[in-house]
């Protein structure tokens, strides 16, 4: 079963091409790592898959819906039952809780969280002790968890996650990883991540590499050495 599909995506920003071509297909279940050098469409290629930006051309299929026939308000209902997003700035409010931070997307959706599932979604990324705690009181790694936590309570199909270690200390990056790796082990969760780490796409079930907006290759099994020895040739083939 295939979670995402991509075919022929184009997006240009004025004479840049951000995304020149670019198929790719991301099956349910799996963990995929996006990289590739600055520049290279990783970001914008998450952003047209995720149905934030549209591309100028191609297909985007996610979870069997065509992203191109819905309007605005169908992409915004896909997103908020199908998708979860998890940034690198964890975009976390400051003056909730990590409990309120949590329902916040269902009550933006209208709903009325369920006090047992908020609970539950804070101890599963190892929380429910934090969940009276503000941002400011919470360690990086933690308030990435409640970031993880928050994308997870419309039990999305799809993880988008754009670079969600950038900002956290090694140890706390390896967390959120473990944690990531196991909603896909464990819940079949379909992650998909972009990052310029190579430790952190060694996490990953494949890596997709980008270069100058078309894709360069795929590796799987990645380890961080391979990863590591890939990237110098992306970066002379985009200079």
């Amino acid at each position: 079963m295939t979670a995402l599909q991509l075919h022929e995506l184009r997006k240009a920003y004025g004479t840049v091409r951000a995304l020149d071509g670019v198929s790719l297909e991301f099956p349910a279940g799996t963990f995929t790592a996006v990289m590739g050098p600055s520049g290279s469409g990783k970001s914008t290629l998450l952003h047209c898959a995720a149905g934030l930006d549209r591309p100028d051309s191609g297909r985007v299929v996610l979870t069997g819906v065509d992203l191109g026939t819905l309007d605005d308000d169908g992409l915004t209902v896909l997103r908020r039952q199908r998708i979860g997003f998890v940034f690198q700035a964890f975009n976390l409010m400051p003056t909730l809780t990590a409990e309120q931070n949590v329902e916040l997307p269902l009550r933006l959706a209208g709903e009325r969280p369920d006090p047992a599932a908020i609970t539950a979604a804070l101890a599963a990324v190892g929380l429910a002790d934090r969940a009276g705690h503000r941002p400011a009181q919470l360690s990086g790694g933690q308030r990435q968890r409640v970031a993880i936590a928050r994308a997870l309570t419309t039990r999305p199909q799809v993880l988008f996650a754009d670079e969600p270690t950038g900002a956290l200390d090694s140890h706390s990056g390896h967390e959120v990883l473990d944690l990531l790796r196991a909603l896909v082990d464990r819940e079949r969760r379909t992650v998909i991540m972009v990052t310029h780490d190579p430790v952190a796409a060694a996490y990953a079930d494949q890596v997709v590499f980008l270069a100058d907006g078309r894709l360069a290759g795929t590796l799987p099994r990645p380890t961080a050495e391979a990863v590591a020895a890939r990237l110098p040739k992306l970066e002379a083939r985009a200079s």
